[in-house]
């Protein structure tokens, strides 16, 4: 059977967690993971740019 839950938390985010990459500017994909700046600040990426350091 189907899991009812799964899902749920993108359900209340903006835009069901999708937007742009600020990293590798991919269109419509989930930013679901924040890594931080080099100027202390957090930006929220997609899963294949979680690992960059970025200097944005």
């Amino acid at each position: 059977m189907s899991k009812k839950y799964r899902g749920k938390g993108l359900i209340h985010l903006p835009s069901r967690g999708r937007g742009t990459c600020p990293v590798c500017k991919a269109k419509r994909i989930k930013l679901l993971y924040e890594i931080l700046q080099d100027n202390g600040g957090k930006l929220t990426v997609c899963k294949r740019c979680r690992h960059k350091k970025v200097s944005i």
